[in-house]
C-alpha cells in the first residue's frame, strides 16, 4: 500500500493506493466521519460504507481509497455535533438542521479529488458510491465512471432515516436490494 497526502486550497485528504491501481480499478471517495468511522455510531452508514469499500478493494488486491478531510459534509465536527443535536431536539434530518443553523446542507466539492485521480493517470474507474455528485465530479474531470453501488444494511432506525434523507435531499442512488435492520 502506498500513501499520499494532498492539499488543494481548502481541500485535503489522504490517498491509500492498494496494489497496481490503474484504469478500471475500484475507487472509494470517502469523507471523514469520526462518529461512523472511528466510534462505530449507528446514526449513519459512513463506517459501514468505508468497511465494505475496503473489503472490496482488498479482495481485488488493488484500488484506491481517497479519505477526505470533510467531516460533517464539509462543515466540520463542531457543526456536525450541533446539527445532530438539533436533529434530535426537533425531529428533522441533518440536512434541515444544517440549514436551520445557518450552514449549507453540504459544503463539499469533489472536483479537486477528481483532479487527483487524473494526476494519477486514471482514464476509467469503478467508483464505489451512491452519491451522484461524486460521479459527476469524476466524469467532469474526463474519467469514465462505472458506478459500483455500496449496499449496506442500516444498523438502526437513525441510519435508515439518514439513508432516506440522502436519497430524498441529495438524490443518492440506493439500489432496491438495500436491506434494513430493525432497531
Amino acid at each position: 500500500m502506498r500513501v499520499r497526502e494532498w492539499l488543494n486550497g481548502d481541500d485535503r485528504g489522504t490517498l491509500l493506493i492498494f496494489g497496481e491501481a490503474g484504469d478500471g480499478c475500484l475507487v472509494r471517495i470517502h469523507s471523514r466521519c469520526l462518529y461512523g468511522d472511528v466510534l462505530g455510531s449507528d446514526d449513519c452508514d459512513c463506517g459501514s460504507e468505508l468497511a465494505l469499500a475496503l473489503d472490496m478493494i482488498q479482495e481485488e488486491e488493488s484500488g484506491i481509497l481517497v479519505y477526505l478531510e470533510q467531516e460533517g459534509r464539509g462543515a466540520g465536527l463542531t457543526v456536525k455535533a450541533q446539527g445532530l443535536r438539533h436533529s434530535q431536539l426537533f425531529g428533522v434530518d441533518t440536512f434541515a438542521s444544517y440549514v436551520a443553523l445557518d450552514h449549507g446542507r453540504d459544503l463539499r466539492s469533489f472536483h479537486a479529488v477528481a483532479k487527483v485521480l487524473v494526476d494519477l493517470g486514471l482514464k476509467s474507474v469503478r467508483l464505489l458510491t451512491n452519491n451522484p455528485e461524486k460521479i459527476d465530479a469524476v466524469q467532469a474531470a474526463g474519467i469514465a465512471v462505472e458506478r459500483t453501488p455500496l449496499i449496506t444494511a442500516a444498523r438502526s432506525g437513525h441510519a435508515r432515516a439518514y439513508q432516506d434523507a440522502k436519497r430524498r435531499v441529495q438524490g443518492h442512488l440506493f439500489d432496491s436490494e438495500v436491506t434494513h435492520t430493525t432497531e
